[in-house]
């Protein structure tokens, strides 16, 4: 088979066609660098420049959706780039009910909506771009920290109000995105865990408003979806409409080889971000790789880690993640 540009190859892999090799896609924070459009977009075009991945994921740090509401962070040296709260800013349950939609032109959204437009500028439709967006209740939870899940089972029409008006500010997001080139999205969704919500709750909090952030992508073509942690609903999920899920397949059910009967979407992951990215060595990457090709024949899959490569894994680990697809061209 002849090589594919990047496009075409994910292209095919989302449509489960034959490829000349499966795409491979790492990414990670950039501390600092993230508050910044301009050095967001230097640093992600910096890293693709490096391993050449096939997807760009535009990373910011998690107060980028929510500084407007007036949240606020830190930089404390966190090893997976992340940032430290200040005190949350909603303390009654009536505050919910008085956020605003955000200007999606402002702020650190419009510091990210300029990190989107100049990655865009530079690669084009070579190299497949896509922005994270947590889901309303990731957000949320960064608004009112611990108190999530008393609010939601105390006062649960407070929550509502807040939850629209955040699912708002995401739709009036991926409006100003859409100008940038973006493939799509990768819709963040940290509470699909038996851990942390019953499948009821999800479906009363959750699921219409994540329909609503899909629909919202309408023309764009690439939407991965992430499931945070352990114990996921993945079965739920798996009927969303996007393009490619993704979540901890090596220490979470189900397994790479079951969910490829348990979905359509394309599947992202093999890879673990701690044991393998950061204490394993390059040895040790490519024989998780080849199991995760192996197990998917290598269609309908993108090598990737579960989560986001923590920012002290070591270069030859993310080169020998790379190189691993080469194996199979």
């Amino acid at each position: 088979m002849s090589t594919m540009s990047k496009r075409e190859r994910l292209e095919a892999t989302i449509n489960g066609a034959a490829v000349d090799r499966p795409p491979v896609a790492l990414w990670r924070h950039w501390p600092v660098d993230d508050q910044f459009g301009d050095e967001l977009a230097r640093a992600s075009l910096t890293f693709q420049e490096t391993f050449d991945f096939d997807i760009i994921k535009v990373t910011p740090s998690s107060n980028f959706c929510v500084e407007g509401y007036g949240a606020t962070t830190s930089w404390l040296g966190n090893l997976e780039g992340t940032r430290a709260w200040g005190p949350r800013i909603i303390q009654t349950p009536e505050d919910w009910e008085q956020l605003k939609p955000l200007d999606p032109t402002q702020g650190l959204l419009g510091e990210v909506v300029e990190a989107n437009r100049l990655i865009g500028q530079s690669v084009g439709e070579d190299i497949p771009f896509i922005q994270t967006i947590f889901n309303p209740l990731s957000q949320a939870k960064n608004l009112v920290g611990e108190r999530l899940l008393s609010d939601i089972r105390q006062h649960p029409d407070a929550i509502k109000a807040g939850l629209a008006t955040i699912t708002e500010s995401i739709i009036r997001f991926i409006e100003a995105l859409k100008p940038t080139g973006a493939a799509g999205i990768f819709l963040a969704l940290q509470h699909a865990s038996h851990d942390r919500l019953t499948e009821a709750e999800y479906r009363e909090f959750c699921y219409d408003l994540d329909m609503q952030i899909l629909a919202a992508t309408e023309g764009m073509w690439f939407n991965l979806i992430h499931l945070h942690g352990v114990n996921v609903m993945f079965d739920m999920v798996a009927g969303y409409p996007a393009h490619a899920i993704n979540w901890h397949d090596v220490e979470t059910p189900p397994s790479l080889g079951e969910a490829k009967t348990r979905t359509q979407m394309a599947l992202c992951g093999g890879l673990r971000q701690w044991e393998t990215m950061v204490r394993g060595t390059p040895a040790d990457v490519m024989a998780e790789a080849k199991t995760a090709i192996e197990a998917t024949d290598g269609q309908g899959f993108i090598l990737g880690t579960g989560c986001v490569t923590p920012i002290v894994a070591p270069t030859a680990n993310i080169l020998a993640a790379r190189k691993a697809v080469d194996a199979y061209a």
